[in-house]
This record gives C-alpha cells, sequence and structure tokens, in this order.
C-alpha cells in the first residue's frame, strides 16, 4: 500500500467533526491534521493496544518542556481514545499545584524561590498519590484543576467527576519521569536565578529531594512513556510566550487574571531550566515513544513508534 493511502486511510478513521472541533478548541492551524494523521493517530492506537493487553487500569506518562504540546497531545489520546469506547482520564502535573497560600508559607520556611510554582514540591503529590490509586478503583474520583490565570486551585466544586476504574490515566507534565540529580549536578548553577537567589544550594536541594522521595514513587506507576523532545531550552522562551499569548486572547474579558509578560515569562523559565535540561539529557533513552521536535514544534523524528 502507498504511503498517501495510508495516511487517507488513518485521516478517514478521524470523524471530521471530530478533529474540525478538537482543532478549533486548541486553536490548531489547519495543517496540524497531517500532524495528527502522520503521528497521534499511530499513536493512539498503539496505546489503545496497550490498555485492551493489560488487566487493570493501564497508566501513561508523557513528558515534555513547556509550549511543547503535551497538552494538545495528552487531549488528543483522552478524546479520540474515548470516542473508540475507552474510559479515559487525562490528568496534568500543572493541576495539582499547591494553592499560593500554601506556597507562600513554604517560602517562608524553606526558600523564597518556592513561591512561584512549578519546581518539585510545589505540587500537592499526596493528592496526586491518592487521585492515581482511586482511578484504578471503583470509587468515585474528583480530578483536581488549577487555574493559572489566577494562579490558584479552581474551586472543587468545579472539578470534574469520574467513577473507576477507568480503562486509562494519562499524566502529562514539563518534568514528569525525571530523575533526582547528584551533588555534583546541584553544585553548580545554571542561570543567574540560582547563582544570585539560590547561592547556598537551599532551593535546588530541597527541591531535589521533594522529587527522590515524592514524585519518583509516582513515576513507577506509569506503564509506558512518551517524551515530547524539544531541539534544547533555548525554544522553551518562544514556546512560553506563545502559550502566554493564548491565555490572553482566552481572557481577554475577564477583569482579573495574571498573564505573564515577556519579561515576566524570561524570569519565570529560570526556575524550570535546570531539570527540562536535566529531561531532554535522560529522558529521550528511557522513554517507550520519543517525538522529536523542530523550533517549530513540528515533529521531525520518531523513535518507538
Amino acid at each position: 500500500m502507498l504511503l498517501q493511502d495510508v495516511a487517507v486511510n488513518r485521516s478517514s478513521a478521524i470523524n471530521a467533526e471530530f478533529l474540525a472541533n478538537f482543532l478549533k478548541v486548541h486553536q490548531l492551524p489547519e495543517h496540524f491534521t497531517e500532524t495528527v494523521s502522520d503521528f497521534f493517530l499511530p499513536l493512539a492506537e498503539r496505546i489503545k493496544n496497550k490498555v485492551q493487553e493489560k488487566s487493570g487500569t493501564f497508566y501513561l506518562g508523557i513528558n515534555g518542556c513547556q509550549g511543547s504540546g503535551k497538552s494538545t497531545l495528552s487531549d488528543f489520546l483522552g478524546e479520540w481514545l474515548t470516542a473508540q469506547g475507552l474510559s479515559v482520564a487525562v490528568l496534568s502535573l500543572d493541576d495539582f499545584y499547591h494553592n499560593r497560600q500554601i506556597r507562600k508559607s513554604l517560602s517562608e520556611s524553606v526558600s523564597p524561590l518556592l513561591a512561584t510554582r512549578g519546581v518539585p514540591g510545589t505540587h500537592d503529590t499526596q493528592l496526586m498519590q491518592q487521585t492515581l490509586t482511586s482511578l484504578a478503583t471503583s470509587e468515585k474520583c474528583a480530578l483536581p484543576r488549577f487555574n493559572k490565570a489566577i494562579d490558584d486551585p479552581h474551586p472543587k466544586s468545579q472539578w470534574p467527576i469520574m467513577k473507576g476504574p477507568v480503562d486509562l490515566v494519562i499524566v502529562e507534565g514539563w518534568c514528569w519521569g525525571v530523575t533526582a540529580q547528584t551533588p555534583l549536578q546541584l553544585r553548580y548553577p545554571v542561570n543567574a536565578l540560582e547563582a544570585e537567589q539560590d547561592a547556598n544550594l537551599t532551593w535546588r536541594n530541597w527541591v531535589n529531594q521533594q522529587l527522590l522521595e515524592n514524585y519518583q514513587p509516582l513515576h513507577q506507576m506509569m506503564d509506558f512513556w512518551v517524551m515530547l523532545q524539544a531541539p534544547s531550552f533555548d525554544n522553551v522562551f518562544q514556546w512560553r510566550l506563545e502559550q502566554e499569548q493564548k491565555l490572553s486572547a482566552k481572557l481577554k474579558d475577564e477583569k482579573q487574571h495574571r498573564v505573564m509578560s515577556e519579561q515576566q515569562i524570561k524570569d519565570f523559565i529560570q526556575y524550570y531550566q535546570r531539570l527540562t535540561e536535566e529531561c531532554l539529557r535522560t529522558l529521550p533513552q528511557q522513554s517507550d515513544i520519543v517525538l522529536k521536535l523542530n523550533a517549530q514544534r513540528t515533529i521531525v523524528e520518531v523513535r518507538g513508534l
């Protein structure tokens, strides 16, 4: 069969209305249908087979730096596989951020840098463990949701409810899957923020310990790993800026929101640099499937699919 025929067959497997709606909701260009046809759909089919092979809930981990498209991929897999008859819960590491009050308390007791959400230790890992476990049982489970526009969780009354056991749990996150670093790695600052505001290594060491104790055990629950691999950390600023512009457009009619300026984004991503670079260095070798991106976030190479 010709490759063109394969692409046509894959495209025809997706309901046109479903795809058009997906592109609209995620503010994606029309040509993104090629990415869906060539990569997302084959991946979805692979995951569906994996789910059907396992007895019990299947856990899928997705890693990708800020702005890499991991939320788009996760949502596509969730929506498409749901349409195929599977029960799917899609979770983001971002939805488990502590509220501002808890982060303020951490900033006072550990390091001022912990007032800013992002790094390991700024998430409620106990709630995450409870949620992941509950989704494999017959209990009703509320899925946490975080409102980045106001930098606080949505009210619990607005969290969607799912009744388990679900067939598939998708968990995506910028540092999801990364392992703790060595003391030698922690010793040297990777940017001005670490050099100037964490000269005594308090923040770095505390974050690393949180990763070791509270995140790596959750990583071990995953049955399968997919990584969206950016060319380098240098791409994160532009991608994160585009994310913020989308959020700003979405919230333009709301009076209270916390959309960041370009300078705020430049400052913000410094919190993420160390572990993002560690992900790019180590996770391609550890992931089951790697989707390699270029600077325009186009998938240019695939391993494992």
